[in-house]
């Protein structure tokens, strides 16, 4: 059995029974039944009922008059992804902010929480990354459609019908790679943040090591950002008018 926090090994013992029950009722019998929880899952948990306790709180504390700080720092996000959506999808952009910030919040704090020590990122582990990029990729090829109704297929066929037998499947490659280009860019960065994170705690326990967490901290914001901003250009390219 793969050894497990402290946070898996408490959901384990309170609910491995009902979640080997339901993944064994949809043939997906867990690997260790006893305990089927993996840290990942986990930490996804921690996040989650973290952000909706977070967003629980703002939403009972809003205020025009005086608001708080923990108001100010949600709208400060809000705007900032509502002004990189306004330039880069255009004006219509505003129903897709909820979307994006929800995104950025959830796997900002899925890499952050591998700094805290007890704990680790999620998005260490490819499954998470994967998820993620999956719900990106499901969500602009949906607004796609709603924009641009069945007339979405053209973006798939290039601007000559000529060429449309050649452009299909380009495209359908190039929309499928982002997936995995989403993956791996998250993944593979908070991995090599984890492990040499790691690597020098266990080497160093004093000092070097805060220099590697900093370090970590901004690969973690960086990368949220760049997952988001992606996330962005292909919604861009999904709902742009032409199409």
């Amino acid at each position: 059995m793969p050894e497990q926090l402290w946070f898996t090994a408490l959901l384990n013992r309170l609910f491995a029974a009902p979640m080997t029950a339901l993944l064994q009722a949809l043939h997906l019998p867990p690997k260790y039944p006893t305990a089927p929880i993996t840290n990942s899952f986990a930490m996804e948990v921690l996040v989650f009922s973290f952000l909706l306790i977070m967003f629980l709180l703002v939403r009972a504390r809003l205020s025009v008059e005086s608001p708080g700080a923990l108001q100010h720092a949600f709208e400060g996000v809000e705007g900032f992804i509502q002004g990189q959506s306004n330039e880069i999808i255009g004006h219509h952009s505003e129903g897709y902010t909820p979307f994006l910030a929800a995104l950025l919040f959830f796997i900002l704090f899925c890499n952050l929480i591998g700094v805290i020590p007890g704990f680790e990122s999620p998005t260490a582990v490819p499954v998470v990354p994967l998820g993620c990029a999956i719900c990106a990729f499901v969500y602009y090829q949906v607004q796609g459609f709603k924009h641009a109704g069945i007339g979405y297929l053209k973006h798939f066929a290039g601007p000559m019908p000529a060429l449309a037998p050649l452009m299909v499947p380009i495209e359908l490659i190039s929309h499928l790679a982002r997936v995995l280009s989403l993956t791996i860019r998250l993944f593979a960065n908070m991995f090599a943040g984890d492990m040499v994170t790691l690597v020098f705690f266990s080497l160093v326990p004093i000092g070097v090591p805060i220099i590697f967490l900093g370090l970590h901290i901004g690969v973690s914001l960086l990368q949220t950002y760049i997952f988001v901003l992606l996330t962005t250009v292909y919604l861009q390219g999904a709902v742009s008018e032409e199409h």
